[in-house]
Formats: structure tokens, C-alpha cells, sequence
């Protein structure tokens, strides 16, 4: 029997380079070596105020993306978080056995409650829920960014905590990160990841920009104040266009060094531009023609909760009869 791996993204912002590169091309890799659940996490996004109606649109836009992409519906599940109920039934079950003091320490918890005039309990508890769903499907492996390593720690310390608790009951995850990629710094500030929610239009490539408009945006990225690429002194956003030129085309070292050494930025930036648009393209192209039939994304995620609901029941009925809780079976 295959391991089962489990990994989602927030209907929120636009997704763009960074989040293939460091996440739905790694998914994309892996999933016929696992049993593969990939969701749209719409009860995280809630964290902070979503229009209802973007928020819908959004969801469908995410699995649309994931399509495009390359994930395979036959084999991996692609569903949305809260049409599968024991998400939420058994974040609360694991918040119950979650001191305060470990999510208080969160990094990213820290950070967006100092940028808040008022702090939702949601945000505190987000780290719970992303906890729930990865134990829910007892996933053995979590490819996820770096970002995200400390809420996976935290998974398993809730894991390790519950079962001492309770007896054996979750499965101990384990992460899983691409070794190229997996760490697109922004256009515009190569010292901060590639963000979603980051304002500024020459932050991100969306992975629906358009080619003339992702062109652009690399075009005005920032590099340094040397002339041309030397790979014994390169700045960060130098760094940053290489990284993503080698993510995107999978170059040896030995290649990049030898075809870019003293390569004038603006020559630099025109072969970024031309790798991404080469990419960008044809995966717009299979996205739109993925949407331009009615009622399809929504099929696909109508299957995607039913096959993995089973599963997740199954968790929580475990779970609730480990804790006392009473259970009709």
C-alpha cells in the first residue's frame, strides 16, 4: 500500500511562480508515487474576511490551476476543505489537547497579529486546523514550503501529545521539499518570498498573467549594482532570476554557470522572461481549456470529497472513541 500524501493552498491572492515552483510542480512530480490528496484550504482563508462571492469564484479558479498544472484527477484527489466536515469536527477534538502557549509562539501567528488592530481567534487556531487536516487523512508525507515548517512540527508534536494521550492513533507525518525551487524571493524585494497577499504589481508573476504583462514584471526586477552576473558575488535578486531560470528549465549547475557567467542583467532578465513565458503559455492554455467547460472543475471536486471522505470519518470515529466521546457505532 502506498504512504498517503496530503498538501493544500489558500483560495486566496493570485497564485503565481513561486507556488509552482515551490509547491504544484513538486505535487506534480511526486503524486503517482503516493496516494495523493491535494485541497483547497477555504476554512484557513476565512482566518481573515473573504468577499463571499470571490472567495467561491477563487476556489474553483485554485482547482482549475491544479488541473492545468498536471495533477491527474484519477489518481490524486483534489477537494475543497469544508466540504468535508471532519476537518473542522476534528480540529476542534485536537484543540482540546493543544496547550496555548504552543500557538502562541508561532512565528507566522506572531507576525500577522502585530499587523492587526484585532486579533481573530481563528488566527490563533490556525495552526490547529492545518494540524486536522493533515491527521485526518493520516498523510505520511507533507510536501511543504519552508515557511510552513514550523506548523509542521507542531502537527507532530499534537500527533505525538494526542497518541501519549490516548493510545496510537495518528500517523507521525514526515515533510517532503523540492530541492530547487522551493524558494522564489519577490521581483520587486528579492529578500522576501513571493507572497499571494503581498501588494505592488511587479511583486509576482500570477500564474494567469498575461505573457506581455509577466514579461514586464520581470523585465523591472530588482538585480544590483554590478554590471553583469558573477556567480562569486551574486546579489540577492541576481540570485533570485537564476533560481528561477533553473527551476523552471531543471539545469545542471555546470550549465547555468557556464551559459550565464558575465551575462549582462538585461540579457539575464530577456532569458528569465522568455523560461517563464515558455511555461506560462501552454499551462494558460490547458487552464482555459479546463474552465471553458461548464461544470467540470466543479465535478472534480465534487469527487475528490467523496473519495477521501470515507477517510476522514473514518479519523474522527476513531478519534472520538479514543477520547470517550460517544459514537453511534
Amino acid at each position: 500500500m502506498k504512504a498517503r500524501v496530503f498538501s493544500g493552498v489558500q483560495p486566496s491572492g493570485d497564485l503565481h511562480i513561486g507556488n509552482y515552483l515551490g509547491a504544484l510542480k513538486n505535487w506534480v512530480r511526486i503524486q503517482y508515487d503516493y496516494e495523493s490528496i491535494f485541497c483547497i484550504v477555504d476554512l484557513h482563508a476565512i482566518t481573515i474576511y473573504q468577499e463571499p462571492a470571490a472567495l467561491r469564484a477563487k476556489i474553483e479558479e485554485i482547482a482549475a490551476i491544479f488541473l492545468a498544472a498536471g495533477i491527474d484527477p484519477k489518481h490524486s484527489a483534489i477537494m475543497v476543505q469544508s466540504s468535508v466536515p471532519a476537518h473542522a469536527e476534528l480540529a476542534w477534538m485536537l484543540t482540546c489537547v493543544t496547550p496555548v502557549g504552543w500557538l502562541e509562539r508561532m512565528t507566522q501567528y506572531k507576525m500577522k497579529a502585530e499587523s492587526q488592530e484585532t486579533v481573530g481567534d481563528g488566527l490563533l487556531q490556525y495552526p490547529v486546523l492545518m494540524a486536522a487536516d493533515i491527521l485526518l487523512y493520516q498523510a505520511a508525507i507533507v510536501p511543504v514550503g519552508e515557511d510552513q515548517r514550523q506548523h509542521l512540527e507542531l502537527t507532530r508534536d499534537l500527533a505525538q501529545r494526542f497518541n501519549s494521550l490516548y493510545g496510537d492513533t495518528f500517523v507521525m507525518p514526515e515533510t517532503h521539499l523540492p530541492t530547487v525551487g522551493a524558494r522564489v524571493m519577490g521581483l520587486d524585494d528579492p529578500e522576501k518570498k513571493m507572497s499571494k497577499s503581498a501588494s505592488g504589481s511587479g511583486h509576482a508573476v500570477a500564474l494567469l498573467d498575461p505573457p506581455v504583462q509577466a514579461r514586464k514584471k520581470i523585465m523591472r526586477a530588482t538585480t544590483d549594482s554590478l554590471p553583469a552576473v558573477d556567480f562569486d558575488n551574486l546579489g540577492a535578486g541576481v540570485a533570485n532570476l537564476l533560481g528561477i531560470f533553473q527551476a523552471l528549465s531543471e539545469w545542471p549547475e555546470n550549465r547555468m554557470k557556464k551559459h550565464f557567467a558575465g551575462m549582462r542583467y538585461g540579457e539575464l532578465k530577456k532569458q528569465v522572461a522568455e523560461m517563464v513565458i515558455s511555461h506560462l503559455e501552454p499551462f494558460q492554455k490547458r487552464y482555459h481549456e479546463i474552465t471553458s467547460e461548464a461544470g467540470y472543475v466543479a465535478s472534480i471536486l465534487r469527487e475528490g470529497a467523496e473519495r477521501v471522505a470515507p477517510i476522514a470519518d473514518a479519523t474522527v470515529e476513531l478519534v472520538k472513541k479514543r477520547m470517550g466521546l460517544y459514537t453511534l457505532s
